[in-house]
């Protein structure tokens, strides 16, 4: 299967070995800031970098948490900025979001949010976005970025002390981790699909429900 992300992996790659340190920390708050840079490869072949002695792996790590926060907090306080009424826009009436489904999605976000958020974090792909709905749910600044901090110290690191574990080889490491955001993809795409499959059949049961006639 074609590596679609081999030239930002390339752009990544060029920038963490020509910057290092910083090229993480800035492309890390780029990253969780809804823009596709692919942080797999970023933090991978930074601890590849520590492995050869060009960097240090204790600042590689750093600099992803640190950029991740940031970047995650841009990502919610745009969320909460624009909040959830901008969703209404006429121009996206093609998403099909109403007030009662914006009602229903509030109140999931508030009976699983702190979950959502803290398993989000440690996904591919979802990890990228969950600030935004965050930050439109008005879920509370701290408790925001607390949940962060413990969602993706894990993922950075683990990500940083692979690259550095598999030396020159990280890059089959990240090519196994794209099977994984593939199963992500699928899962996403799979859940959407069964709700709308369920949305058709309930329109079709109250369509068909028998008119009664009063006398």
């Amino acid at each position: 299967m074609p590596d679609l992300t081999a030239p930002l992996v390339s752009l990544v790659t060029d920038g963490v070995g020509a910057y290092g340190v910083l090229a993480v920390f800035l492309l890390m708050i780029l990253e969780s800031a809804c823009i596709p840079v692919p942080s797999e490869a970023l933090m991978l072949y930074g601890g590849f970098l520590a492995a050869r002695g060009e960097a240090n792996i204790v600042l590689i790590i750093a600099a992803g948490v640190a950029g991740n926060l940031i970047g995650s907090g841009i990502a919610y306080y745009v969320g909460r900025r624009l909040g959830r009424d901008w969703l209404l826009n006429p121009r996206l009436r093609w998403l099909h979001i109403t007030p009662r489904r914006l009602d229903m999605a509030d109140g999931w976000f508030k009976r699983h949010g702190d979950k959502a958020v803290l398993i989000a974090r440690c996904l591919p792909i979802i990890r990228t976005f969950i600030s935004l709905p965050a930050g439109m749910a008005k879920m509370s600044a701290l408790r925001f970025s607390i949940l962060t901090a413990i969602g993706c110290v894990p993922w950075v690191t683990a990500l940083a002390l692979g690259g550095r574990a598999v030396g020159a080889n990280w890059e089959d490491l990240q090519h196994y981790l794209h099977y994984f955001d593939y199963a992500i993809v699928l899962a996403i795409v799979g859940g959407a699909g069964w709700l709308l499959w369920r949305r058709h059949v309930r329109r079709r049961a109250g369509g068909s429900a028998p008119v009664t006639s009063e006398h």
